[in-house]
């Protein structure tokens, strides 16, 4: 109970932080705060004038003027739109406000609520216990991962020891600290290590510099000399993969456990077949979904790719497009490797000696 309590606080201290820095970005210009729209005063062409309101910080309920440049001709604002406003200063030094986007935040948090709530009501305890875990997830991505990377550490390097502390901690929360989530953890982390390698190989080999990016370009010309593009794509690689294998890797280690019990006499042998047999279709519909997100995630890129009068052949050979395949194929070579490697794992423990968690539970269940 000390453990989960202290996991919600140090989620609650995240999310206090985050809203904090959320609700007084600073920049060289000014501050960004929240407002409402309360009249628009003019909407001409590619500029807009408005009333608004502000709803946040030393000037909240404090009503003002504000213009918007609309590049996006597709973007206009309206009366009580939720909006983020900059408040600057002009060259005579008086206070003046551009309203710079929609404030989305109040809907990402009614979206999480709907997904929380249904997670503990589906899943109950182990929702509550998946959600702790998700925060944790964050927690580590946030506060250890991200800022390691922004010092100048190895970025691989960095994810790798994060991915581990995230395995351990969001695998035991969310389905307890037993064998079969000890199976799960070492079956995991062995597959992304050889994810690691792979993309590793393949980038190399490839002459990927990560430098494809948009926002890889847009930070190295922020910070120009100061992160390492190719080790920050194989980080996103490592972290990606790591959100599927808790699913298969899990899945694989129960069903062995669940065969033993079924038939404490079967061989070794045919554990690890019958239990193949399962994760053959966990493969073909994980790696379907795996492929599936990674399409989604850059459709606009296979749009162009589609509407290129270039053969398939040289088109794929550009760098934005051959780093999207090298990730999904490792990815999903990673998947599929950890299918046999946990149910190994899991054969190997169930048919050749008892662990420590089985005498503890003899012996619990004794006194």
């Amino acid at each position: 109970m000390f453990r989960i309590s202290l996991y919600i606080l140090l989620v609650l201290l995240l999310t206090l932080q985050t809203q904090k820095h959320i609700n007084a970005q600073t920049n060289d210009d000014g501050k960004v705060y929240k407002a409402k729209i309360v009249e628009v005063i003019e909407s001409s062409g590619e500029v807009q004038k408005a009333k608004i309101e502000i709803t946040e910080g030393q000037n909240k309920g404090k009503e003002v003027e504000a213009s918007a440049t609309n590049i996006q001709k597709s973007i206009e604002f309206n009366k009580g739109d939720e909006i983020l406003v900059l408040e600057t200063k002009d060259v005579q030094g008086e206070q003046i406000y551009y309203i710079t986007d929609f404030s989305r935040t109040n809907y990402l948090y009614i979206l999480f609520a709907i997904f929380a709530i249904l997670s503990v009501f589906i899943a109950g305890v182990k929702g509550i216990s998946s959600l702790i875990g998700l925060g944790a997830s964050f927690l580590i991505i946030f506060k250890f991962i991200l800022p390691f990377i922004d010092r100048g550490y190895e970025p691989v390097t960095i994810t790798i020891i994060g991915s581990i502390f995230i395995v351990a901690t969001t695998f035991y929360l969310s389905h307890g600290f037993n064998k079969k989530t000890s199976i799960s953890v070492v079956g995991t982390i062995i597959s992304l290590i050889i994810t690691g390698l792979l993309a590793l190989i393949f980038i190399s080999k490839a002459k990927i510099t990560g430098s494809a990016s948009e926002e890889l370009i847009f930070l190295q010309a922020m910070r120009p000399g100061e992160f390492n593009a190719t080790g920050l794509l194989l980080s996103g690689i490592i972290i990606g993969t790591l959100g599927i294998l808790d699913d298969i890797t899990i899945s694989q280690a129960s069903i062995v456990q669940e065969l033993k019990k079924a038939n404490s006499d079967i061989s070794g042998q045919d554990l690890f077949i019958q239990t193949m047999s399962v994760g053959k279709d966990h493969i073909a519909s994980l790696v379907n979904t795996l492929i599936l997100v990674y399409t989604g995630s850059f459709l606009p890129l296979l749009l162009l790719l589609s509407n290129n009068p270039q053969p398939f052949s040289q088109v794929i050979n550009y760098e934005i497009f051959a780093e999207e395949i090298i990730r999904t194929l490792v990815a999903s070579i990673g998947l599929i490797l950890a299918v046999p490697i946990t149910t190994a794992l899991a054969t190997l423990v169930a048919t050749n000696f008892k662990s420590f968690w089985e005498i503890s539970e003899e012996h619990h269940h004794y006194h």
